[in-house]
C-alpha cells in the first residue's frame, strides 16, 4: 500500500486575515493512482504495425514482387513473341493501325505480307504430311549406309592386321560410343530436370527485368519518380493514349502493341528528343495542344520540358521532350563577351542572341527590321534586348536614339555611343523621348527624298520601357497627348510613320514593353514589328498580343513559362532567326550579359569611332550660337561630313536647325576660316577649325540667332 506524501506549502489564499498570514499548513496529497496495464494484444498490434509500416519491410515486399513478377511477365512476353512468330498477329495489327491511322496505301502493303506468310505456312504444313516417310527412309539408307562404311573399314583392318575378328572392330566401337553417351545422358538428365527450368525462368526474369514490366508500385524508386526515364515509343504512345482525348484512345486500342506506327523517329535535339506523331483520323492537333500539362506529365516531365508544335504535315504533332532537369541548367556566357576580336555586319550578319531548345546556336539577323521585346517585369526585358544593341554597336556605321523610361542606368554604358540618350521616368521624359522620335521621323523623311539609289547609315530609335510612352497623360500647347493610341498621340503616330516608311532607309524602331494589353501597347504598333519576342507572360491573351494569333496557333506559349524560372528565356516570331520548317516561332534562351560586361562591349564600341556627343535632352524654344553648336555636334572627331553636321545639328535643337541645308552651314562658317571643304570626295567640316574659330571671334558676334 502506497503512502501519502506530506507537502509543505504557504497558504494559497488569496485575502488571509491577520490572524491567518503568514501560517505554514499541512496538506497530504495522495500518490496518483497507477496506470493501467497495457493488454498483451495490444502491444502486439502495435509490433506488428510497426514491422508492416516500417520502410525495410516495405522495400522488401517491393523487391520480391518486382522479381516474382519480372518473371511471370517475362513469360507472358516471350509466349506473346513466340505467337506472334508462330502466326500472322503481327501483321494483322499493324495492318490495323495503318486502317485506324487512314494510310490504307500501307494497310494494302501489310495485307500482302500476310497473305504471303499465310501461303508459306501452308506450304510447311503440307510438306510435314510427307516428312515421316520421307525422314524414316533417310534414316533406313543413312543407318545402312553408315554399317557399310564400318564393315568396309572393318575389312580393310583385318587385311593389314592378319585377323578376322578385326572386321567388327570399328563398329564395335561405334556401339560401345553410343552407350557411353547414354550412360552420360543418364548421369546428367536429373541435375537437367533441375537445373534446366531454373535458367528457363531466369531467362524469362532477365526479359522481364529489361522490359521493366513490373507495377510502378514495385519498381526501385528511380524508376518509378521517373527522373531521367528515356523517352521511348512506346512511353510516347502510352502517353497520348492517356492524354484524355476518346477517339485517340479508341484508336491506339484498335492499334494494339502497333500504335508507335504514329510516330515518325525519335531524334536527339539538344537537351532533349524531338518526335513527330501522325494523329489517327478524328483527332485534332489543338485537342493535344490543349493538353500539355497532361502530356508532359504522362511522359513523367515538367510542363515546362515539353514543346508542341505544328509542322506542315497534315495531322501532325512535333513533340519536344527535355531531358529532366536540362533546361534549368545554364548555357554559359555570350560569344560578345568570350570573342574580343568579334565584330558586327548590320546588313549581312546575325547577333548571336542565345541557344535554342536543340542546343543550337540561335543568331538573329536585325537587318531593316523593326523589333518588339515584350514579357512580364523582372523577366530579363531588357538585358535580351540590350545584348542586340551591344552586338550592332560593334558596327561603326550604326547610330543610335535611346530613350530609357525605367531610368535606372540598365542603358546608362551608351553615354558616348549613342547621339542621344534619355533617361528617366517622369512625364517629361516622355516628351524628351516622344521628341527624340519626332526627329527620328524627320530624318527618315529627309532620306525619302534624297536622290535615288543613296545609301544611309542604319539608325536604331530604341526606346525601352514603352509601356510608360503609350500611357502618359501629358499633353502638348496644341492639346495633343503625348500617349495613347488614338490618331492625334504624339507617341503613337511618330511610332507609326516609322513602322510604315523607316524599314526602306534603314531607320529602325526597337521597343521594349512590360505586360501587354490593348491600353500599353496598341494592336497597330504590335504588328508593325517584324521581329516579335515575348518573356513569360500571364495569359494566352496577352501572348497572343505579344506574338500575333498565327504564332500562339502554331504552338507558341509565352504564357506557359514558368516567371522567376525561365528569365531570360524568349519565345521569336521572326523571319531573321531560323526556325524549323513548318513552325511560326522558336523559343530561344539567351545569354546573359552583366553591366560589367556591356561595358566592356561599349568601350570596344567605343573605340571604332571618332567620338560621339550624347544628348541628354532635346532643347527647344531658346536663342542658340549655331558656331557653338556646331561645335558641340563635331563631338571628339577630327573631322564630320557636313550632312552629318546638319543631322546632328537638327537633333540637338530641331526648332532651331530642322530643315537646315548645306546652304545655311555654309553661311554660318562662311569667313571664320573653318569653311567646309572636301575631303576623300566628300565635304567636311574640321573640329580643330571651328574651335579656332570660336576662340579668335569678336565677343558681340558670339550670340548670333538662327
Amino acid at each position: 500500500m502506497s503512502e501519502n506524501v506530506v507537502s509543505l506549502h504557504k497558504s494559497p489564499d488569496p485575502a488571509p486575515s491577520a490572524d491567518t498570514a503568514g501560517v505554514t499548513t499541512l496538506t497530504v496529497v495522495p500518490d496518483p493512482a497507477p496506470a493501467k496495464p497495457v493488454p498483451l494484444w495490444v502491444r502486439s498490434g502495435r509490433a506488428v504495425r510497426t514491422v508492416v509500416t516500417h520502410e525495410t519491410t516495405k522495400t522488401t515486399v517491393r523487391t520480391v514482387a518486382r522479381h516474382g513478377l519480372y518473371t511471370v511477365n517475362g513469360g507472358r512476353i516471350v509466349a506473346r513473341r513466340t505467337w506472334d512468330g508462330k502466326t500472322g498477329a503481327r501483321y494483322e495489327r499493324m495492318l490495323r493501325a495503318a486502317e485506324a491511322a487512314g494510310n490504307y496505301e500501307v494497310a494494302e502493303e501489310w495485307e500482302e505480307r500476310l497473305q504471303r506468310f499465310r501461303e508459306a505456312r501452308h506450304r510447311r504444313r503440307m510438306d510435314l504430311l510427307h516428312s515421316p516417310l520421307d525422314v524414316a527412309k533417310g534414316v533406313g539408307v543413312g543407318v545402312g549406309m553408315s554399317i557399310g562404311v564400318l564393315v568396309a573399314l572393318g575389312v580393310v583392318m583385318a587385311i593389314n592386321n592378319h585377323d578376322i575378328t578385326d572386321v567388327i572392330t570399328p563398329l564395335k566401337a561405334t556401339i560401345e560410343f553410343i552407350g557411353t553417351l547414354i550412360r552420360i545422358v543418364q548421369v546428367v538428365w536429373p541435375y537437367a530436370m533441375i537445373l534446366g527450368p531454373l535458367f528457363a525462368l531466369l531467362a524469362l526474369w532477365a526479359v522481364g527485368s529489361k522490359q521493366q514490366a513490373a507495377p510502378a508500385w514495385a519498381l526501385p524508386a528511380n524508376v518509378r519518380n521517373g527522373e531521367g526515364e528515356p523517352i521511348t515509343p512506346s512511353i510516347v504512345v502510352k502517353a497520348l493514349r492517356d492524354l484524355g482525348v476518346p477517339a485517340l484512345r479508341k484508336a491506339i486500342t484498335e492499334m494494339g502493341d502497333a500504335g508507335a506506327s504514329m510516330l515518325g523517329p525519335i531524334r536527339i535535339a539538344g537537351c532533349g528528343v524531338e518526335v513527330d506523331v501522325t494523329l489517327p483520323s478524328g483527332v485534332s492537333t489543338n485537342e493535344v495542344q490543349q493538353r500539355r500539362r497532361k502530356l508532359a506529365e504522362n511522359l513523367t516531365r515538367h510542363e515546362h520540358e515539353v514543346f508542341i508544335t505544328i509542322p506542315q504535315a497534315a495531322r501532325t504533332v512535333r513533340l519536344w521532350v527535355a531531358d529532366s532537369g536540362a533546361l534549368d541548367e545554364p548555357i554559359g556566357p555570350s560569344p560578345l563577351v568570350t570573342d574580343e576580336t568579334m565584330t558586327a555586319d548590320y546588313a549581312k550578319g546575325k547577333a548571336p542572341w542565345g541557344q535554342d531548345l536543340r542546343g543550337d546556336a540561335a543568331a538573329l539577323s536585325l537587318y531593316q527590321r523593326h523589333l518588339l521585346i515584350t514579357g512580364l517585369s523582372n523577366q530579363g526585358k531588357t538585358v535580351a534586348l540590350r545584348s542586340l544593341a551591344l552586338w550592332l554597336a560593334l558596327d561603326k556605321s550604326v547610330r543610335f536614339l535611346m530613350g530609357d523610361l525605367k531610368g535606372v542606368g540598365d542603358w546608362a554604358m551608351f553615354d558616348g555611343l549613342a547621339d542621344t540618350l534619355i533617361q528617366g521616368p517622369t512625364d517629361d521624359h516622355v516628351i524628351q523621348v516622344t521628341e527624340m522620335v519626332e526627329s527620328a521621323v524627320d530624318e527618315m523623311n529627309r532620306r525619302i527624298q534624297a536622290p535615288p539609289g543613296t545609301q544611309f547609315p542604319p539608325l536604331i530609335v530604341l526606346v525601352d520601357e514603352a509601356q510608360v510612352a503609350f500611357m502618359c497623360p501629358a499633353k502638348d500647347d496644341d492639346k495633343r497627348p503625348y500617349g495613347g493610341s488614338k490618331a492625334n498621340s504624339r507617341y503613337f503616330m511618330a511610332v507609326r510613320k516609322i513602322h510604315n516608311q523607316g524599314r526602306a532607309v534603314n531607320v529602325l524602331m526597337w521597343q521594349g514593353t512590360q505586360d501587354p494589353t490593348n491600353e500599353n501597347l496598341p494592336k497597330l504598333v504590335r504588328e508593325g514589328a517584324h521581329t516579335r519576342a515575348s518573356l513569360a507572360l500571364g495569359t494566352e491573351s496577352q501572348a497572343r498580343m505579344a506574338l500575333g494569333d498565327k504564332a500562339v496557333d502554331g504552338g507558341a506559349a509565352p504564357n506557359l513559362l514558368r516567371p522567376g524560372l525561365d528569365r531570360g528565356t524568349l519565345v521569336v516570331a521572326s523571319d531573321g532567326i531560323t526556325i524549323p520548317a513548318g513552325q511560326s516561332s522558336i523559343t530561344v534562351r539567351t545569354h546573359y550579359i552583366d553591366d560589367d560586361g556591356a561595358k566592356a562591349l561599349t568601350t570596344r564600341a567605343k573605340a571604332l569611332r571618332d567620338g560621339v556627343t550624347t544628348l541628354h535632352a532635346i532643347e527647344r524654344g531658346e536663342e542658340r550660337d549655331p558656331l557653338a553648336d556646331i561645335a558641340a555636334a563635331l563631338g571628339n572627331a577630327s573631322r564630320v561630313r557636313t550632312q552629318e553636321v546638319i543631322t546632328r545639328l537638327a537633333r540637338l535643337n530641331a526648332d532651331a536647325y530642322q530643315g537646315w541645308t548645306f546652304l545655311d552651314l555654309k553661311r554660318v562658317l562662311d569667313g571664320t576660316g573653318a569653311e567646309p571643304y572636301k575631303s576623300d570626295g566628300v565635304m567636311v567640316v574640321a573640329r580643330e577649325r571651328v574651335e579656332r574659330a570660336l576662340a579668335g571671334r569678336d565677343t558681340d558676334g558670339s550670340a548670333s540667332t538662327s
